[in-house]
């Protein structure tokens, strides 16, 4: 299913610049959409983000992308809130891929 750029709340579009809106796709692209969602949405994104995805679908990407894709603060309060107590952490830690 592809979204329609009216799809995505417009308060929401400025985060979504360098793609083409109606070329997103509900399914391809949902992590992309629950990331930038979680990450910059306010109450009334997030309960749209819900109607979209199920509680079970952004948790299964909070605990296999979350902690990489959102910022810690962010992904701490999304892990707690969704009572995720086992994720999937980075391949590497910070600094690792660049300090030999």
């Amino acid at each position: 299913m592809v979204i329609q750029p009216h799809w995505i709340p417009s308060t929401l579009q400025p985060y979504f610049k360098e793609y083409n809106l109606a070329d997103l796709s509900l399914r391809r692209d949902a992590n992309l959409i629950i990331q930038r969602t979680l990450e910059n949405g306010t109450w009334d994104e997030i309960r749209w983000l819900f109607q979209i995805y199920s509680r079970k679908r952004i948790q299964q990407f909070l605990r296999k992308y979350g902690e990489r894709s959102l910022q810690p603060v962010t992904f701490n309060y999304w892990r707690k809130l969704l009572r995720i107590r086992q994720w999937q952490h980075p391949p590497f830690g910070k600094g690792e891929l660049w300090n030999p």
